[in-house]
């Protein structure tokens, strides 16, 4: 009986063993040997100096880094703005009874589906000065009289950037918030619309407030996502120009990879990792507390 009871208790660690094993090969390790190299200025052959907190120090003391996370804090609160802003509305519009519906709800999800990388080749071609769509609309409008290089100009860059990246994250609020507004009961607007309620009203006291919970998960994942995010910047601007578009992972990415001052961008890499645990603690909380 009791052996039948031990190999019962046993049996359920070796169902989630191979995934503990996955976990720890793929999350944990890394995370833990980034950590370890911070703390040693290598090039992860044959040298292994020892520094401690030598390039965290750094990275506090120097106004260079605190720069380059300013420009990912903006770049970020840009977009995730964006996305919330343009994928809420959407998902209102499309829960009306319009026509097309369904044609606009597959046409309008489609940059979500797409690549990166397609992304940013596809918007990279808009806002070229010599061949773009955006110069060439302004041109024949007359509200420009010569192109605008949008990813040269450090005053339009960061927004130019950020406008690519709304474009290819705002179905996904479209989506969650569409799949909210399922939840929302319809008697709440019959009751709203008796009372002499318009549809701004409707919206401000049924809508969001319905939407509450959905968008805060969204918006955890949305800071986090944003934060650390790497491959549209990189393949549209490079970090440039003049480092206004430079966030901190492509920081990172140049110290690695192109400095090879490896130890360095393993410190800032883990300086990230806290900002977005801090970041998610804090939505956690605030979501706390609203229940």
């Amino acid at each position: 009986m009791n052996g039948n009871l031990t190999r019962s208790r046993w049996s359920g660690y070796w169902f989630i063993l191979p995934s503990a094993i996955m976990l720890i090969a793929l999350i944990v390790y890394p995370l833990i040997y980034g950590a370890y190299i911070s703390f040693f200025d290598t090039n992860l052959t044959n040298r292994w100096d020892f520094v401690g907190f030598k390039y965290y120090i750094e990275a506090f003391s120097t106004p260079e880094f605190i720069g380059k996370v300013y420009t990912t804090l903006k770049f970020t609160a840009i977009v995730v703005a964006g996305n919330m802003v343009i994928g809420t509305l959407l998902a209102v519009v499309l829960n009306t009874k319009i026509k097309g519906r369904g044609f606009f709800r597959a046409i309008l999800i489609f940059p979500w589906l797409f690549p990166e990388v397609v992304v940013a080749l596809l918007w990279k071609w808009l806002y070229d000065p010599m061949y773009g769509l955006f110069n060439h609309i302004l041109l024949k409008l007359h509200l420009i009289s010569e192109p605008i290089s949008w990813l040269a100009d450090p005053k339009v860059a960061l927004i130019a950037v950020a406008i690519a990246c709304i474009w290819k994250g705002y179905p996904l609020i479209m989506v969650l918030a569409s799949a909210g507004l399922q939840s929302i009961p319809k008697e709440l607007y019959e009751a709203a619309e008796l009372d002499g309620s318009n549809k701004l009203q409707s919206f401000r006291h049924i809508t969001l407030p319905g939407l509450k919970p959905v968008l805060l998960v969204a918006l955890i994942l949305e800071t986090v996502w944003w934060f650390k995010h790497f491959t549209i910047i990189w393949l549209l601007t490079a970090g440039g120009p003049v480092d206004t578009t430079s966030v901190v992972s492509i920081d990172i990415y140049q110290r690695a990879f192109e400095d090879f001052q490896f130890g360095r961008a393993a410190a800032f890499s883990v300086l990230v990792l806290f900002v977005c645990l801090f970041i998610s603690f804090i939505y956690r909380k605030v979501m706390a507390d609203e229940q």
